[in-house]
């Protein structure tokens, strides 16, 4: 089954929720006409990402379900598509029940309703995440119609354990909302391509554009295939960038280049036996 991905990038406005929430209804409103079921926006989508203090972050942090997420699920329950869809994919702060506790989320809603919320699990010292507190979701895949779909934020996309956690658990696709500056050029260069092709997944990176708190982002969002082809990619303005796939591709992790003679399976020939220092041993 082909599904229609899009990816939505835009240029949010610090501090300013429901500005950003009217960009991202009207973006995903062109998408769906389009016939896209599965729509990714960025990091932070809903807030910005530079503050400057908790204090500021936690005044437009809201909860999951909230305002945005509510509003979002109306929009997909009012589109609902035939073919299955949509589901968008939102980065945005949420409020922790502790004070002044702020995780830098994403959420995966559908015309079902809030189907989940990822908590990013690895923190840069940049931005809104010098105050955010490490996500403690850790990382889950979700079935729906048009695929098992895996969520990850921005900075986890340089922890090779993060993705491969969720293509042990079966995800097709893995979406990365993200906020990438200048200077993170060889993400979508060479990390998102590698990331596809040793897990064998699609994996959908949607940046911001724009500058903000003295940083410019430089876009790039793109749709790469299991075998790390970039499917789609658009330049450094608010752009949505469309194509199809099939997810059930992802499934396939044995590549056969001659039968019976080279054949390679980076899931099946792991060597879990030998990984313990993974777990164990800490930086020298």
């Amino acid at each position: 089954m082909k599904i229609t991905a899009a990816i939505a990038q835009m240029d949010p406005e610090l501090g300013k929720p429901a500005v950003n929430l009217a960009r991202i209804r009207d973006m995903l409103r062109e998408a769906v006409s389009k016939g896209a079921q599965l729509i990714v926006f960025p990091e932070c989508a809903t807030t910005g990402y530079g503050f400057s203090d908790i204090e500021s972050a936690y005044a437009v942090a809201e909860t999951i379900p909230g305002p945005s997420t509510r509003a979002l699920y109306t929009f997909c329950r009012e589109n609902k598509l035939p073919e299955g869809g949509p589901y968008v994919v939102v980065g945005l702060l949420e409020r922790g029940s502790g004070i002044q506790t702020v995780y830098n989320s994403a959420v995966l809603i559908g015309p079902d309703g809030l189907v989940g919320t990822y908590r990013k699990a690895h923190l840069p010292f940049l931005g809104v995440d010098r105050f955010t507190t490490p996500g403690n979701t850790g990382f889950q895949v979700w079935n729906t119609p048009i695929g098992r779909i895996g969520l990850l934020i921005c900075y986890d996309l340089r922890f090779p354990e993060a993705m491969r956690a969720l293509a042990l658990e079966g995800a097709d696709i893995i979406t990365l909302p993200t906020n990438w500056p200048d200077g993170s050029q060889n993400a979508p260069e060479f990390v998102t391509r590698t990331r596809a092709l040793e897990n064998r997944v699609f994996v959908m990176a949607c940046n911001r554009c724009g500058d903000e708190h003295g940083f410019w982002f430089f876009g790039r969002s793109q749709i790469v295939d299991p075998t790390g082809k970039v499917l789609v990619e658009v330049g450094a303005q608010p752009a949505i960038g469309y194509t199809t796939f099939e997810p059930d591709l992802a499934r396939e992790k044995r590549v056969i280049l001659r039968p019976g003679e080279f054949e390679l399976d980076t899931i099946g020939d792991r060597r879990p036996d030998l990984y313990d220092s993974l777990l164990t041993k800490k930086a020298a």
